[in-house]
């Protein structure tokens, strides 16, 4: 069956229309987005998200500023460092890249983001207030994800949806998405028996658990929407003969495509998709200080 190509930048491209418009409108009213990117000694992986995230910044008008930081800086000293920012009014929002070195602990350091600056949604203030249906600032992926999904047009009422995958930033927050558009949403992980009798009932199958191919073709019901979430690194050999390195998801596109309704790439789907919400909570966290702001010199 013919099948449509969910990529994330054209899927999103409306949402950086708006997220563009919004930044100049603060910037008019004197508050200007600005995310800092904090990189931790250097990962040729995360260079290039960084590069990404500077060009599509300043695209939208959010300043981008990247804070080098040694690699054997303490964790006291990278959570001063934060703290710092936190209070620091020209800075809105704060992106911790990762890998981060194995001697600190990245989930002590995303904790002390200032939930009001925590764009990427891992705070668990802000991954609290989707059990609300308040999505304002909720992680990034998972947000991605079910703006791709709706990109298709289907019905979220009633829709059945399988999630595999059950992470506190990704699968659990798109279950709750959906579940507030009245989707029946089933949850899939390690401890599911025959997986593959969840999979080939859902209208839309999102899979985010880092293995390379887990769902095939037989495993998708004719026409559903797949998401595809998964990052990984796999080494093949090229028509020389040369091992190289590529990048695949969690669903094996060959096969999968064949019988899917819409499906997303790997990279070029959900990756964009999540740069685009990014930007989209940098600017909603802009506007959020500013409200705060306004309402205590208003008390004052």
């Amino acid at each position: 069956m013919a099948f449509k190509l969910l990529e994330g930048k054209a899927i999103t491209q409306p949402i950086r229309d708006e997220t563009q418009r919004q930044a100049i409108s603060l910037q008019e009213q004197g508050w200007s987005p600005r995310l800092a990117s904090l990189e931790i000694g250097h990962n040729p992986a995360a260079a290039l998200y960084i590069r990404n995230q500077k060009r599509v910044a300043n695209m939208l008008g959010i300043a981008f500023e990247n804070r080098k930081f040694p690699q054997e800086i303490t964790q006291w000293e990278m959570l001063a460092a934060i703290h710092a920012m936190n209070v620091d009014p020209h800075v809105t929002g704060i992106i911790i890249q990762r890998p981060v070195p194995v001697h600190l602990d990245l989930k002590q350091l995303q904790l002390a983001i200032a939930p009001a600056k925590d764009v990427e949604g891992m705070n668990p203030t802000n991954i609290g207030k989707v059990v609300y249906n308040d999505f304002v600032l909720g992680p990034c992926t998972s947000q991605a994800s079910v703006e791709l999904l709706k990109a298709t047009g289907l019905e979220m009422k009633g829709l059945e949806v399988v999630i595999v995958g059950h992470s506190e930033i990704v699968g659990k927050p798109i279950a709750l998405h959906l579940l507030a558009e009245l989707a029946t949403v089933t949850i899939c992980h390690h401890g599911t028996r025959n997986l593959m009798t969840h999979t080939r009932r859902a209208d839309a199958l999102f899979v985010a658990v880092g293995k390379p191919g887990l769902i095939t073709g037989d495993m998708i019901k004719p026409g559903t929407a797949v998401i595809d979430i998964g990052i990984n690194q796999i080494e093949i050999t090229d028509g020389d003969g040369q091992p190289q390195i590529k990048t695949v998801g969690d669903v094996d596109f060959d096969s999968a495509h064949e019988v899917a309704g819409w499906i997303t790439p790997v990279p070029g789907g959900v990756g964009p998709a999540t740069l685009s919400i990014l930007m989209r909570n940098v600017v909603a966290a802009t506007a959020m200080q500013k409200a705060a702001y306004e309402h205590a010199m208003l008390e004052n």
